[in-house]
């Protein structure tokens, strides 16, 4: 059978992150959402999603596919249902459509036409910025008993401190010094070829993806995600760092999100609470004002490819698009729109031009190579989110 993972009514509520990926390769857990429905159906996957980004990430139809929502996290049952699927078959929950039997030859897809089953056991659904974070403790659990079923743990090195052993898997490659692994409010994991220097406190459900590090004296909360191919240290609670990004020193990072090719800048700290406590409202992109979100804690939403300065302040529910270059003092606004240079003092645009220069060299120091495609679409970005900038 084909699979094919599509983006589904959420895409503009996930920005900034969507404008640069899918859906389905957004990460929570320890694995991105498409990996996890690869490792349970047993079968590669491809997608439908903005046009600007088929060329990256294609679409392969067959004769026979099945069309799978990407918000919707995979479980047991609801894999077992899609892989039931047959022609003219169709998986709700509520109104929204999960998964569907379609043809090539099928021009349009009226529901009307298809027998309907309500998936009705719970099930993590990502609708918002915000759900990574929040539902990533959860997400970390189902990605470890998928992970590591079956499976034997490397040991635990001598000299590292640890509590619940039975919830900490290690990978061939990883080193761990003179360090602690708490996994008795949740699972630890910790990919392969990784470092965790000496002094570190860590503390589950936690992940730690391939090829990254954890710098010295680092303190890790509770459903965090990091990697693969990060560097952090300082004080890091409840978020998740898609990949290739450095929080490399110290400073504060809560309740927050970032995308792939971001850097925080040393002493760089965000507010996730507010000083009177009140509902945090973070910008809405489809809206294109700032809405309630329901959340007492709620910090940093940054796109890909953006940096902040040392010393960097981000205020309660702030939301930095792509590409930005942030610094100086100050809290710079709660909305900081793709391609913008500066901070509280004002800011300008930072130019395609300068802004792909640096992403090459990004690219480079990592081996790989910030191509035309990668061009293409962080183009396509720039012009799309001229809208927001009225510099």
């Amino acid at each position: 059978m084909n699979y094919i993972l599509f983006d589904g009514s959420v895409r503009n509520a996930l920005l900034p992150f969507t404008y640069t990926k899918p859906v389905a390769d957004l990460r929570i857990g320890i694995l991105t959402i498409r990996e996890k429905w690869e490792k349970y159906l047993g079968y590669t996957t491809t997608t439908i999603t903005e046009e600007y980004l088929e060329e990256k990430y294609p679409m392969v139809e067959m004769e026979s596919n099945v069309m799978i929502n990407a918000s919707f996290l995979p479980s047991d049952l609801l894999v077992e249902q899609v892989k039931s699927l047959k022609e003219n078959q169709a998986i709700f929950q509520q109104e929204e459509v999960i998964a569907f039997f379609t043809t090539d030859n099928q021009d349009e897809v009226s529901f009307e036409d298809y027998e309907r089953f309500e998936f009705k056991e719970p099930i993590l659904k990502i609708n918002n910025t915000w759900d990574l974070y929040s539902l990533n403790e959860q997400a970390i659990q189902q990605d470890f008993d998928l992970i590591t079923e079956g499976r034997t743990s490397q040991q635990i090195p001598e000299g590292v401190n640890f509590l619940n052993k039975e919830d900490i898997f290690i990978e061939e490659g990883a080193e761990i010094l003179f360090s602690t692994l708490n996994a008795s409010t949740g699972p630890i994991y910790i990919g392969k070829d990784t470092l965790i220097m000496e002094g570190s406190a860590i503390r589950g459900p936690f992940s730690l993806g391939d090829d990254s590090v954890i710098k010295m004296g680092a303190k890790i909360y509770g459903g965090t995600t990091i990697g693969p191919n990060c560097k952090v240290g300082g004080e890091v609670n409840n978020s998740v760092i898609m990949g290739f990004s450095n929080k490399g020193h110290d400073g504060f990072l809560g309740n927050s999100v970032l995308g792939e090719w971001c850097n925080i800048g040393a002493d760089s700290n965000n507010s996730n609470l507010k000083n009177n406590y009140v509902e945090v409202r973070l910008w809405n992109y489809e809206t294109e004002r700032f809405a309630k979100t329901g959340l007492q804690f709620c910090g940093l939403m940054m796109g890909d490819h953006s940096k902040c300065a040392i010393n960097t302040m981000f205020n309660t529910g702030t939301v930095v698009g792509v590409s930005t270059n942030i610094y100086g003092s100050n809290f710079p606004r709660n909305f900081v729109p793709s391609f913008s240079w500066g901070g509280a003092a004002g800011f300008s645009i930072y130019q395609l031009k300068k802004a792909e220069e640096t992403a090459s060299l990004v690219f480079q120091r990592r081996g790989l190579e910030f191509d035309e495609r990668e061009k293409r679409i962080l183009k396509h970005v720039f012009e799309i989110s001229e809208k927001y900038r009225n510099y």
